[in-house]
């Protein structure tokens, strides 16, 4: 018999296990070991699956719906986005068709870029080349669904409405500041009352003037109760010879262009219309404003060179700002 071997004689049959002979009478054992040799890893992790607990039916069915999409985030997700996205779109309907522009201050840059049109009623005329609107936005302003109303007296129009300055046209100017009124300012003044005062009309925002003041372009139906046919105020009070041709710096004179109004005026001045009844040798508009500037300009020079005078024991003894000086209280 081989030194290395032994052989185990039982009821059943022989057995031969290999391993040393001491361990020979322990074959339980000695397979245990055998399979240990072979790699502890798979039994002991043979060993911790056969200790867990098996999963219920439940936990399979949760393990799976963890592993399918989640449909209801999905849609929880995209009703945000769809609610974000209109909101977004009513603000900007709103802001478009609905707000109403209170005065010049609420016109913005945008507008102007956009030569955006609005409509209001006109509640004043000022001069006879500009006028104030309310704006009346969307519907509810007239007609037989009307739940809207303009507001008629000065303190519910108090900083309620645009400075339009008419583009393209220069009217005959009335008395300002001591000055005396042109020829003619009372009759355009007059023009521009019948055909826009209390009335719905139509105004392209082009830009701003220097005065804070909206330059536009306003469109107003030929009749007071039918909406059609429309024609421009402005260039229409040109044709009519109830203003000249606006040519000062910055001028802006909407989709007819420069070229129309000059042709309407001369129209108007071979006719002998408004202002131009006594030929085209007439002090303009701006021939007039460019006058005047220069006289305040002369007096104002004439004021600054004027050598202050010796002061007064008064206005010696009392500080400047109890007794101003001469100069000071006569321009006051």
């Amino acid at each position: 018999m081989n030194a290395t071997t032994s052989t185990v004689t039982a009821t059943h049959g022989p057995a031969v296990i290999p391993g040393p002979p001491a361990l020979a009478f322990l074959p339980n054992v000695w397979h245990f070991w055998f399979l240990a040799s072979m790699g502890s890893a798979p039994v002991m992790r043979a060993f911790h699956v056969a200790s867990q607990p098996q999963p219920t039916k439940d936990d399979v069915a949760f393990e799976q719906r963890l592993g399918e999409p989640d449909v209801t985030a999905a849609l929880l997700v995209l009703s945000s986005l769809v609610s974000f996205a209109a909101a977004l779109g009513g603000s900007a309907v709103y802001r478009r068709y609905f707000q109403r522009i209170r005065s010049a201050g609420f016109v913005t840059p945008d507008h102007v870029a956009r030569k955006r049109w609005i409509r209001g009623v006109v509640t004043t005329v000022g001069d006879a080349d500009n006028f104030r609107l309310y704006h009346t936005p969307a519907f509810g302003w007239r007609g037989p669904f009307k739940f809207r109303r303009v507001p008629t007296t000065t303190r519910e129009l108090k900083d309620e409405t645009i400075h339009i300055r008419m583009a393209g046209a220069d009217a005959p100017e009335a008395s300002h500041f001591g000055n005396e009124a042109q020829p003619f300012s009372a009759e355009a003044l007059a023009w521009l009352h019948e055909r826009v005062a209390g009335r719905t009309v139509r105004c392209q925002i082009l830009k701003y003037d220097q005065y804070g003041r909206i330059v536009a372009r306003p469109i107003v139906a030929a009749r007071r109760w039918w909406p059609w046919p429309r024609y421009c105020v402005p260039l229409e009070m040109v044709r009519e010879g109830w203003a000249a041709v606006y040519e000062g710096v910055g001028a802006v004179y909407g989709e007819e262009g420069k070229e129309a109004y000059l042709a309407a005026q001369a129209e108007a001045q071979a006719a002998r219309r408004g202002i131009w009844q006594k030929g085209t040798s007439i002090e303009t508009p701006a021939e007039y404003k460019k006058r005047h500037r220069a006289v305040a300009e002369a007096k104002l020079e004439m004021e600054e060179a004027e050598p202050e005078p010796e002061p007064t024991l008064l206005e010696r003894i009392l500080p400047s700002a109890i007794l101003p000086s001469r100069k000071a209280r006569k321009q006051n």
